[in-house]
């Protein structure tokens, strides 16, 4: 089931490992490691522009990932 994602919370943009490049990250991104493209409030300054990555495009928001909170987000994506 594919929720929304929950606005500033960034988890998957965090604790997920992008082995591809993307902007900022010409050697992919490590998990654990806060996207250089995140704003202070969590949300992606790339978002909605020509360089949004595929690889991040195509993430979607299920509760099985996404849990109900940013922790349970966190707990969930660091034990994939």
């Amino acid at each position: 089931m594919k929720n929304d994602c929950r606005i500033g919370c960034g988890a998957c943009c965090i604790f997920l490992d992008i082995s591809s490049p993307i902007p900022n990250h010409p050697q992919g991104k490590p998990a654990g490691l806060r996207c250089n493209n995140l704003n202070d409030d969590n949300t992606c300054r790339l978002h909605g522009t020509s360089d949004y990555p595929e690889v991040c495009d195509s993430y979607r928001a299920e509760k099985e990932f996404c849990g109900d909170t940013f922790e349970e987000a966190k707990e969930i994506l660091i034990k994939l």
